[in-house]
């Protein structure tokens, strides 16, 4: 594949446009919040392994 066959595939992939990719499941506010929790839990892990004894 030559850089320009690449770049036209790449720009008429870009120009069909579609549905966007989300899924319908996929609540924007609970995954927010999962990766908030799941973030706090490795925090909270890691000053438990990190205090000075």
């Amino acid at each position: 594949m030559s850089l320009t066959s690449t770049a036209h595939q790449l720009v008429t992939l870009a120009s069909e446009g579609g549905e966007g990719g989300n899924h319908e499941s996929l609540n924007p506010y609970f995954v927010g919040a999962g990766a908030f929790l799941a973030l706090m839990f490795l925090l909270w892990v890691t000053t438990r392994f990190n205090r000075d004894r």
